[in-house]
C-alpha cells in the first residue's frame, strides 16, 4: 500500500499536462475557472481509472491506430489550451481568450490523454496489496489516488492563483502565461517525438 501511494505521488508530482495546465489556468484566469478546471481533471481521471479497471481501456488501446489518434488529438487539445493561457493576458483583442477553460476542458483533457491511461494502468494493474480481495483493493486504490491527486493539483492551482493575485503588470503577466504555455507545448513535443521515434526516447 505504501509502495502504491509513493508511486502515485511520484507520477503526479512531476510536471505533466494536468499540473502544468492547472497552474496555467490559475495564473491566467484565477480561482473560479481554476477550481472548475481541476474538478474536470479529477472526474476525468477517475473516469479513465474506471475504464482501466473494467478493461475498457485495454480493448480500446489494443488497436494501435486508436492510441495514435488519441495522442494526436490530445496534443492538439493541449496546444489549444496552451494558446488560451498564452493569450489570456494579451491586449490584442483578436487573439485574446474569449472563453475561460472550465470543467469540460479538464475532463476532456484527461479523457483523451494517453498518459492518463498509461499512469492509471500502471497503478491499478500493479502494486497489489490485497490480492485475495481485488474489489476492496481497487476501492482503496481509488481513495489513495484521489487523496494524493487532489492536494497536489490544488497546490499547483494555488501557485498559479498566487501569480494571478499579484496583479503584475500586464506585460509581466502575459510573459508568465506565455512561459507556462510554452512548457505545455514542450510536453506536446516530447509526446509526439516519443510517437515518431519510440526507440530513441
Amino acid at each position: 500500500m505504501l509502495a502504491f501511494a509513493l508511486a502515485v505521488f511520484l507520477l503526479i508530482i512531476t510536471p505533466g499536462p494536468g499540473v502544468l495546465s492547472t497552474a496555467g489556468v490559475g495564473a491566467a484566469f484565477g480561482r473560479g475557472p481554476g477550481l472548475s478546471y481541476v474538478s474536470g481533471l479529477c472526474v476525468g481521471n477517475s473516469a479513465v481509472g474506471l475504464a482501466v479497471v473494467t478493461g475498457l481501456a485495454a480493448i480500446i488501446f489494443s488497436v494501435p491506430l486508436v492510441r495514435t489518434v488519441l495522442l494526436i488529438i490530445s496534443a492538439f487539445y493541449l496546444l489549444y489550451l496552451a494558446f488560451k493561457i498564452a493569450t489570456a493576458g494579451a491586449k490584442i483583442a483578436f487573439i485574446e481568450a474569449k472563453r475561460r477553460p472550465g470543467f469540460i476542458d479538464g475532463f476532456v483533457l484527461q479523457f483523451i490523454n494517453p498518459k492518463c491511461y498509461a499512469v492509471n494502468t500502471a497503478l491499478f494493474s500493479g502494486f497489489a496489496f490485497l490480492p485475495e480481495a481485488l474489489v476492496t483493493e481497487t476501492v482503496i486504490k481509488f481513495l489513495i489516488l484521489n487523496a494524493i491527486w487532489i492536494p497536489i493539483h490544488l497546490a499547483w492551482l494555488l501557485a498559479g492563483i498566487s501569480l494571478h493575485r499579484l496583479e503584475l503588470a500586464p506585460k509581466t503577466q502575459s510573459t508568465i502565461n506565455v512561459f507556462m504555455a510554452l512548457a505545455m507545448a514542450g510536453v506536446v513535443i516530447l509526446a509526439l517525438l516519443s510517437l515518431l521515434f519510440p526507440d530513441s526516447l
